[in-house]
């Protein structure tokens, strides 16, 4: 798979927040993938004092959900945790993993923002351009926004709001259990 990489990832925070401020107007937030068959997730653990950190991308025929293809990627973090520049923590180790796929998914859920963002270029949008694949930001806690807690029930939800504008959904996927932050992430 080709990842195109229009910057650097040896970066200070400050030059991290610019280059989001400078790529997040290459995001497409429209578009509707058809013929999905295949689904990609991606997750990271990152390491801890001198263990590797692991990238991990799986993906799976849909709607079937059956495992086509997994990549495990395992190298250091470089980058420290600044709440909103997870993409420059997790990226680098998650881009050789995709590379590795023999598969190219049609969509990519990625754990994390995507518009849900404070700059609206979460890592679900670095991704989606890096990759030009559509994705989605699929995060369990919220970054920005105000929401309306979704009822209970299974399929619930409700609109993230930031400064006037809808960001993202807050969707209930099952009873007692905090609901996930959906949010675009490119081309979808």
């Amino acid at each position: 798979m080709q990842i195109i990489t229009p910057h650097d990832w040896n970066v200070t925070p400050t030059e991290a927040r610019l280059i989001q401020e400078r790529l997040r107007s290459s995001i497409v937030a429209e578009g509707t993938p058809h013929n999905v068959k295949l689904v990609a997730g991606t997750d990271i653990s990152v390491g801890g004092r001198g263990r590797p950190g692991l990238a991990a991308v799986v993906v799976v025929e849909y709607p079937s959900l059956r495992p086509v293809e997994q990549s495990v990627v395992a190298a250091p973090v470089t980058f420290p945790y600044v709440p909103g520049l997870l993409s420059f923590r997790e990226t680098p180790l998650l881009a050789p993993a995709f590379e590795q796929l023999r598969c190219t998914p049609d969509l990519i859920v990625v754990d994390g923002q995507g518009q849900a963002h404070p700059r609206r270029f979460g890592i679900a949008s670095h991704i989606g351009l890096l990759l030009g694949i559509p994705t989605i930001g699929c995060a369990k806690s919220r970054l920005v926004g105000e929401f309306v807690e979704p009822d209970e029930e299974p399929g619930s939800y409700a609109p993230l709001i930031d400064r006037g504008e809808v960001i993202g959904e807050v969707v209930r996927t099952r009873r007692g259990v905090k609901p996930l932050f959906i949010s675009v992430g490119h081309l979808i």
